[in-house]
């Protein structure tokens, strides 16, 4: 066979730098098209940053003409400066957008070639459970934006383990944070700070739960404060305390008794060691004012109250800060009464009677009906009771009158006056000193002088030696003789003395 001596086709030699095709004569010319990449929009391309516009980027991606990166799409932050984004020589991913605009271009994204790209990482950290990083762009209400390639929102109460109130000094701050929710259709990523917080102090946390113990009084600072009560960080660990173990006595809000950044110190309660809680209480660190109630009062005390509240049923009486009794309607006052506001009033100061002390249940039951005129009030915790000085009650009793005391001392006055005055005038003075007395002293002379004459006894020597001085009929002999008489009454045997009684019974 002879070989054909006219060139075809595959015998010219191919190299990787030279592709050729043939023409529409049918010549052989280089291929260019098949030089150039092949792309496809919504593809993601890798190129060489060429130029830096203030309105767009040219990329060189090895394609026929370079790429146009609008400003728009650089990044997701909203009014960037391009040559804050990328620089001259920068090797940049860009998503092929659309081939050939209107003019020809070939227009790119850099924000969508991201947002592909960090999707797919973001979605493998969810999977995994793995952080992820990203710059804070924005403060917004009720949290933060991250750039993590998407904008990923970080809600205020996952920043930190405890609240923060000031969200502004997280301003462009990297912070790692794990994903919580992903929604591709929504483009929605959210973010929590927290977990990862709690996860970096879980060991630190183990150990405070290890060391703590339920009894132990510790320092505390006060973190966040709600309805229900207020939490206090102990170094690394939340604790709640409760609202009713704040105060011995009620508390409306948390707010009333603390503030956040105060320092306190709270008893240990209660541990749950598998969900890592730990209760508090603050009252347990004061003293228990119902146990300073039983140490001080006994039931049948009176004591004087305050009426905090008035319901129904009755009125409650504060006792001491933090006791309240109460009193119920039946025992407000003597007669029926169908309101207890007819009786008693909010903030009105009363005295009630302790009727029933209940220890166990620290109950206190008080009477303002049985509360007597003139019963001691028992002092109150804290007050001083007045000094015993061993007094008498003569000592405190009401002085008699001006009148009372000129009589009794008229008598020793007279008889001093009489030993120096003429015997005419010893029997005159006490009749000028009491003539409203003479006369009624008068009328029973006679019968008290009959029996001491009948018993046959004598009068003493004083009253035989006295003459009787005439000044009246009436006014001096009664006198006179009611005078013997109570002297012989005085001076008659126990026998005598007894028998007088019978003798006027006779009579």
């Amino acid at each position: 066979m002879v070989p054909n001596d006219t060139a075809t086709e595959a015998d010219i030699p191919k190299t990787d730098d030279d592709v050729w095709t043939r023409g529409p004569d049918g010549e052989l010319i280089p291929d260019y098209d098949s030089t150039f990449p092949v792309i496809n929009e919504g593809e993601v391309v890798s190129g060489k940053v060429v130029r830096v516009d203030k309105d767009e980027v040219l990329v060189d991606i090895g394609y026929k003409s370079e790429g146009v990166i609008p400003v728009s799409e650089l990044s997701i932050r909203r009014s960037v400066n391009p040559a804050d984004e990328v620089n001259l020589g920068d090797e940049i991913d860009a998503l092929v957008m659309t081939k050939e605009d209107a003019e020809g271009r070939l227009i790119l994204s850099k924000k969508r070639a991201r947002f592909e790209m960090a999707w797919k990482r973001i979605e493998g950290a969810a999977e995994s459970g793995e952080p992820v990083e990203g710059i804070v762009i924005e403060v917004v209400k009720g949290g933060l934006i991250l750039d993590l390639g998407v904008r990923g929102f970080l809600p205020a109460s996952l920043v930190d383990i405890r609240r923060v109130q000031d969200l502004d000094e997280f301003m462009s701050q990297t912070l790692r944070c794990k994903v919580i929710e992903l929604n591709r259709s929504r483009n929605n990523v959210v973010l929590s700070r927290r977990a990862v917080l709690e996860e970096e102090r879980r060991e630190m946390r183990q150990a405070i739960l290890d060391r703590l113990s339920p009894g132990d009084v510790v320092e505390g600072t006060i973190s966040n404060i709600v309805d229900f009560g207020a939490f206090v960080d102990l170094e690394g660990i939340d604790g709640l305390i409760h609202i009713s173990e704040l105060s011995w006595s009620h508390v409306n809000h948390p707010s009333e008794l603390l503030e956040i950044g105060q320092e306190v110190r709270v008893k240990v309660l209660d541990i749950d060691r598998d969900r890592q809680r730990i209760s508090l209480g603050l009252k347990q660190t004061q003293s228990d004012p119902w146990q300073q109630v039983i140490d001080t009062y006994e039931q049948g005390d009176v004591v004087e109250g305050r009426v905090t509240k008035v319901v129904t049923f009755g009125a409650f009486v504060e006792v001491v800060p933090g006791v309240e009794g109460l009193v119920h309607i039946s025992e407000l006052a003597t007669h029926h009464v169908e309101n207890p506001r007819e009786i008693v009033q909010q903030g009105e100061s009363v005295r009630a009677k302790i009727i029933e002390m209940d220890a166990e249940r620290r109950r206190l039951s008080l009477s303002l009906k049985r509360v007597e005129d003139g019963e001691s009030t028992r002092p109150g915790i804290g007050e001083a009771a007045a000094p015993d000085l061993g007094l008498s009650e003569e000592v405190f009793a009401e002085p008699a009158p001006v009148e009372a005391v000129e009589a009794e001392a008229a008598p020793e006055a007279s008889q001093t006056e009489a030993e120096a005055a003429e015997p005419g005038r010893e029997a005159a003075e006490p009749g000028r000193e009491a003539p409203e007395a003479a006369p009624e002293a008068a009328e029973p002379a006679p019968e008290a002088a009959e029996p001491a004459a009948g018993a046959g006894d004598e009068p003493s020597e004083e009253w035989g030696e006295e003459p009787v001085v005439q000044a009246g009929p009436t006014e001096t002999v009664g006198a006179a003789a009611q005078e013997e008489a109570d002297e012989q009454d005085q001076a008659a045997p126990e026998g005598e003395a007894s028998a007088e009684p019978d003798d006027d019974a006779d009579r």
